[in-house]
């Protein structure tokens, strides 16, 4: 059996001693479900996987969904987003900033994201990591009369970072063309959203995407929402990943915001990238 390590006590497992470029049977596709939905995220070491067997193994998640950024769509593989500071001729070959802002993966489109993968193909020296939250924890620590305020309300999400919409920073929501702009639209999310595997609630999206909340005024939205992401993301609810080559990371967006580095542009860092929807059924 691989052998799992936590990596802190409020979510995060690291998984040695199983080869994720073969087909997982029934039994380690389940164990590994569970070790996802039960730590938040599980990267598992040493893997080397080509761009095919990146989106198997993401196939079995559930169904792989290009960004709607496909100007850096792995040429191989449209499944795969290049996030990369490596510039070639000139020109950028991958997402250079990609969610240096607290965020959930695709909570700005109706058909929300399972979990996100990733494989480190050339990574600096730590510090180089993802910064996750865990939303389940959050929530539960909210007072009675906050979870009653909370309960039932719809919040209008849209592609972007509602703190900070500067096209020229580098915290800003990846800068979408014209046509890949016209893709996206308004969608609305519980702001407590049961876990669609365990049923565990959630605070779900408060901060990146999240710009209102249906039958409330716009500022009184925004400071309920700011006041939730604050909480959400005390560094009680964190922990900070850390990379090195060949690693895969899986995440659970229904469980978790995270908050990609402001990374150094003078040091080579290039992942792949495949975020998964929920099965059918979820």
């Amino acid at each position: 059996m691989p052998l799992l390590t936590l990596l802190s006590d409020v979510l995060g497992a690291r998984i040695d001693g199983l080869d994720v470029s073969e087909p997982l049977d029934a039994h380690q596709s389940q164990w590994l479900a569970d070790a996802l939905h039960r730590h938040g995220f599980i990267v598992l070491k040493n893997q080397s996987l080509t761009p095919a067997e990146m989106v198997t193994f993401a196939k079995q998640w559930g169904r792989p969904s290009p960004h709607v950024i496909d100007t850096f769509h792995h040429p191989q593989e449209a499944n795969i987003l290049i996030l990369s500071n490596v510039f070639k001729d000139g020109k950028p070959t991958g997402l250079v900033d990609a969610g240096t802002y607290f965020h959930t993966d695709y909570s700005y489109l109706d058909d929300v994201a399972r979990c996100t993968i990733l494989h480190a193909q050339d990574v600096p020296p730590a510090p180089n990591g993802t910064t996750f939250a865990n939303q389940a924890k959050a929530y539960a620590d909210l007072p009675s009369v906050m979870k009653e305020k909370i309960k039932g309300l719809v919040v209008k999400h849209h592609y972007g970072n509602r703190d900070n919409l500067d096209k020229q920073s580098r915290s800003v929501a990846s800068v979408l063309n014209a046509e890949q702009a016209q893709r996206v639209s308004w969608v609305r999310h519980p702001l407590v959203r049961p876990h669609p595997f365990t049923g565990q609630p959630a605070l779900y999206a408060v901060s990146g995407s999240s710009f209102g909340i249906e039958g409330m005024p716009d500022d009184e939205a925004l400071d309920l929402l700011r006041e939730l992401a604050a909480h959400a993301t005390q560094d009680k609810y964190c922990y900070t990943n850390n990379y090195d080559n060949g690693d895969v990371i899986v995440w659970d967006n229904a469980l978790l915001l995270h908050s990609a580095p402001l990374i150094d542009l003078t040091r080579p860092r290039t992942l792949w990238r495949v975020t998964v929807l929920n099965p059918q059924g979820h």
